[in-house]
């Protein structure tokens, strides 16, 4: 009696080739090509996939006749499966073999063709980095952020007129935390910047009117420099780097959480729950700090004057009072106005038109900030040209 097993039978129609590869897949020939057996979990934890090299044994034993797939002993799979099938589709259009996925699972073969979708599109994104095209683009941007701010402002103004017939449905006491963060809250940082300021004009002014004996004047110098230009000026950047980026960076946050798209959800306006608010605060501080800032940096002048360049109380208090005229004062009021609007706005749009990334929130404030600064600066220079024009 013969004790040797029985050899095992051999498919005759499709002989099997030596595997490919020892885990995940391998490769048999029939009449119409190569068809690669996908076998087991492919996952990536398995660590499953085909090297360059293995992709080059298939194609070379598939000749010109075409690649196909059996996956009837395919287990889990996940994007490790796509991954290998990919670079095998590019590897066979390189060489015009053909190439036919729907031996995969139909999810697998969807999730294929998206990839096929994807890659022409990164082609023509690439292609599309002419100069003329970034210009057009850059246009059609500052177009469009042109639009959305003026549609801002109108719906602000829109919301001031509604709000005076008492119809706004915004709430009081956000509108008074938002006067609180913007006014007593920004006292410090106000204080000891104007305060700074109208020390180094005392200091600048004495070293050139030392000179003509006119130290007195030293005083007309620093009531005039504060009230006209200096506080508004100062005060709307600290404000700008203070306030304005914070406003961005808070919508920007609330927009990252969908917490705006909740308000819109359930039917709260946002211009009037967020924007408004924060504008009206802003506006409405700006002219009050303004005031303060002017106060106190013509205090730190009077200290510098009086105790380091000799003159006497009396009589810098009598050169600041005949220095400075009402017309001079309500000049800075309006800018300071027109500051505070400027500086809200930019803010309340940075935050609305951010992304909703953590790293989109601070490129939003930092948009706030550095646009803020700018517009506040032009402005100024507006302004000044405007007085010059009318001799004021």
């Amino acid at each position: 009696m013969d004790d040797r097993p029985a050899p095992e039978p051999v498919d005759q129609r499709s002989p099997l080739t030596e595997p490919l590869s020892g885990r995940g897949w391998s490769a048999r020939t029939d009449r119409e090509g190569t068809v690669v057996v996908l076998t087991g979990d492919w996952i990536a934890s398995a660590s499953v996939g085909a090297e360059p090299g293995s992709l080059r044994n298939i194609l070379d034993a598939t000749g010109n006749d075409g690649i196909s797939f059996d996956s009837k002993q395919l287990g889990r799979w996940d994007s490790s499966l796509l991954v290998f099938v990919s670079e095998l589709r590019q590897a066979a259009r390189k060489r015009d073999i053909a190439f036919d996925a729907t031996g995969l699972p139909q999810a697998a073969a969807r999730l294929l063709a998206l990839i096929s979708q994807a890659a022409p599109v990164a082609a023509r994104a690439r292609r599309s980095s002419a100069l003329v095209t970034r210009v057009g683009q850059a246009v059609i941007d500052a177009g469009g952020e042109a639009a959305a701010v003026t549609s801002l402002v109108g719906d602000t103004v829109l919301s001031c007129g509604t709000a005076l017939r008492g119809r706004v449905s915004m709430r009081g006491v956000d509108l008074l935390d938002c006067m609180r963060e913007a006014g007593v809250a920004a006292l410090p940082i106000v204080t000891v910047v104007n305060v700074l300021i109208g020390g180094i004009v005392a200091f600048v002014g004495a070293v050139q009117l030392r000179r003509f004996g006119a130290d007195v004047f030293i005083a007309d110098l620093v009531g005039v420099a504060m009230v006209r230009e200096m506080a508004a000026l100062m005060t709307a950047i600290v404000m700008s780097g203070r306030t304005g980026g914070a406003y961005a960076a808070h919508i920007a946050t609330m927009l990252g959480n969908e917490e705006i798209d909740a308000l819109r959800a359930i039917g709260i306006p946002i211009n009037d729950y967020l924007i408004l608010p924060r504008i009206l605060a802003l506006t409405g501080m700006m002219p009050l700090l303004y005031l303060y800032g002017s106060a106190v940096g013509i205090f730190g002048g009077f200290v510098v004057a009086v105790t380091m360049l000799n003159i006497s109380p009396d009589s810098f208090i009598d050169e600041t009072r005949a220095s400075i005229a009402l017309s001079q004062i309500l000049f800075g009021l309006v800018k300071s106005f027109a500051f505070g609007a400027l500086i809200a706005i930019v803010g309340c749009r940075s935050g609305l038109g951010a992304g909703r990334s953590a790293a989109d929130v601070g490129q939003a404030a930092t948009r706030a900030v550095v646009i803020g600064i700018v517009g506040v600066i032009a402005l100024d220079a507006v302004f000044a040209i405007c007085a010059n024009a009318l001799d004021f």
